[in-house]
């Protein structure tokens, strides 16, 4: 109250906003494996997802064909969307980000249905998260997977150079 109000004058200023703002909704399209959880778990049903689905031939002789979703679309309705985050908070494959961006207003209701271009180009905007606290321990993958490479180093390091030697329980 003893400070003298300041007015931002925007849009010649830009404002300095939060790290952790919610803005809109990015969408990494590489990580989506067209699960739907995302869109089952919105409270507004904002979210619309249309996919096909692709046969895959098999990667080794005699194995057997796979198919795999592949999305045609994914679309979210900002004006129904009450930024819960919780599409964010259950996608399993990280496809789903908070992007800082805010201003996407439309002078038509029906315009504020994003497209897949759109998310994309939001999530370049998506800051990158912070660094881990001094003493914080560190991710159980990170963990996981730094002790499985150092075994195979292992391995490779006590290997003779000619044909591996066969490992106990090997037929």
């Amino acid at each position: 109250m003893t400070k003298k109000t300041v007015t931002e004058q925007y849009p010649d200023v830009q404002p300095e906003l939060p790290p952790r703002t919610r803005g809109v909704i990015g969408l990494f399209e590489e990580n989506c494996t067209v699960c739907m959880l995302c869109a089952r778990e919105c409270p507004d049903w904002c979210i619309y997802i249309d996919s096909h689905k692709e046969t895959v031939p098999a990667a080794t002789p005699g194995g057997r064909e796979r198919s795999r979703n592949v999305l045609d679309r994914f679309a979210i309705d900002f004006s129904l969307c009450m930024y819960c985050g919780i599409c964010v908070e259950v996608c399993p494959f990280d496809a789903l980000f908070w992007s800082p961006e805010f201003e996407y207003a439309e002078t038509d209701i029906r315009d504020l249905t994003h497209e897949r271009d759109k998310l994309r180009e939001w999530m370049w905007t998506v800051p990158a998260p912070p660094a881990l606290d001094e003493g914080a321990e560190e991710p159980k993958e990170l963990t996981a997977a730094r002790r499985s490479a150092e075994k195979l180093a292992d391995r490779q390091a006590a290997a003779p150079d000619g044909p591996a030697a066969p490992r106990e329980g090997d037929a």
